[in-house]
């Protein structure tokens, strides 16, 4: 199961998960309290601070993006993945690592070969060897098979970009259910 399989274990909320190196649980959970975003739940293993929010909070009508910059800001690393960004577009989720402050690099789940930020290839190694980018990354089959569906054997490719990002920042698999982890 990925940290995306565990969102849906809080129905009727579009989550963000976040992981903090270099800064505590306390820390993480109330600089979100201070953007308006309350902990769903919250937890701390192998040396990361974790943590599960809404993306919006619809009671203010803030729909704005955390400005997650300022919870690393002092040597700090943050990793976010926003598990839904359009839920009603049905966009992909999208992945965020930020360190001392700065965008190190972003990408949607739906176009890893669209990477930004200050060091765009800062995963390149492991998204290679996941197969997820590279010259192999995309099927060819379809140019001499017609009937052929890529989309057949490329279902895990959500899973396989999550476990590229959790072997490269080493992160911990939360309880991310709302019943073992709340406070």
């Amino acid at each position: 199961m990925t940290f995306i399989d565990h969102a849906y274990e809080f129905p009727d909320h579009e989550v963000n998960l976040v992981f903090a190196r270099g800064l505590s649980r306390d820390a993480l959970v109330t600089g979100l309290r201070e953007q308006d975003r309350e902990a769903l739940a919250e937890g701390e293993a192998g040396g990361w601070a974790w943590a599960v929010h809404d993306m919006a909070n619809w009671e203010t009508e803030d729909y704005d993006n955390i400005d997650y910059t300022r919870l690393c800001a002092s040597g700090g690393e943050i990793v976010v993945i926003v598990t839904e960004p359009c839920s009603a577009k049905a966009h992909g989720p999208d992945f965020t690592y930020l360190r001392d402050g700065k965008h190190t690099v972003h990408f949607s789940f739906e176009d890893v070969e669209q990477r930004v930020g200050d060091n765009p290839d800062y995963m390149s190694a492991e998204l290679l060897a996941a197969n997820l980018i590279g010259p192999d990354a995309e099927c060819r089959v379809w140019e001499t098979d017609p009937g052929h569906d890529c989309y057949d054997h490329d279902s895990d490719k959500e899973e396989r970009i999550m476990r590229a990002i959790a072997a490269c920042f080493g992160l911990p698999s939360p309880p991310l259910a709302r019943e073992v982890a709340a406070l």
